[in-house]
């Protein structure tokens, strides 16, 4: 695509509405377990991190020790629910119709996880085999790192500056921004809330769009000004 290099999107809450089911699960199981939390609150303060570090988050601001099996338990209930509940983004598959490639996806989840959503929504072969998980470079190396997108990168050998991501949460961008990478986010999912727009703009997206619809146009009009640069 003129002006990019590659195009990387995140999964969860971009190309499929898998968050607010996530903060579903993980909620109740807090709840549960002594810490009150609601469904928005989980999608605002946590969305874009994984299960073990939000329960490590929580640990140390709470001081509130959780049992090891509550890891195990949130993937087997999410597993069970994205398998019969999770779908596509709207607008998502017209979009990507319209981009010219390269384009993959870098995320936070687990690739057995990313196969089983992708598969039911019917992407899973429009990104094959370029889509990446943090979790495969290592436990400490996910986002707000920026390991998973210069993997990401690697693959294309894309210029970091010359590559632009596509992310619904603050520790995402970061991530990116981390990479050297621009921005856009989005807050078409379910689990967006009022500040969402505010809250990836001052982490770094350069535009936020609610409508993946309009993302083909918005990264044309990036592209033509990266060109100018």
């Amino acid at each position: 695509m003129d002006g990019f290099d590659l195009i990387i999107f995140d999964c969860d809450g971009v190309l499929v509405d898998s968050e607010i089911i996530a903060a579903e699960v993980e909620s109740r199981l807090l709840t549960e377990a002594g810490y009150p939390i609601g469904v928005e609150e989980m999608g605002e303060r946590f969305a874009g991190m994984t299960w073990q570090n939000i329960l490590l988050t929580i640990e140390r601001e709470a001081s509130i020790p959780f049992s090891a099996s509550l890891l195990d338990k949130s993937e087997k209930l999410l597993d069970e629910r994205l398998a019969n509940e999770v779908m596509v983004i709207d607008g998502v598959k017209l979009a990507l119709s319209r981009l010219k490639r390269p384009y993959c996806i870098c995320s936070n989840s687990a690739a057995h996880r990313l196969d089983l959503m992708l598969s039911r929504v019917g992407l899973r072969e429009v990104f094959a085999p370029h889509i990446y998980s943090a979790k495969d470079l290592g436990p400490d190396r996910v986002k707000p790192k920026p390991d998973i997108f210069l993997h990401g990168a690697r693959q294309f050998d894309a210029d970091p500056a010359r590559t632009l991501v596509i992310e619904d949460s603050v520790h995402g961008i970061h991530g990116a921004r981390a990479a050297g990478m621009r921005v856009v986010g989005f807050t078409g999912a379910s689990h967006t809330y009022p500040s969402h727009a505010d809250r990836l703009t001052d982490a770094g997206a350069e535009t936020v769009i609610s409508r993946m619809n309009d993302l083909p146009g918005v990264i044309a009009a990036l592209a033509e000004w990266q060109e100018a640069i």
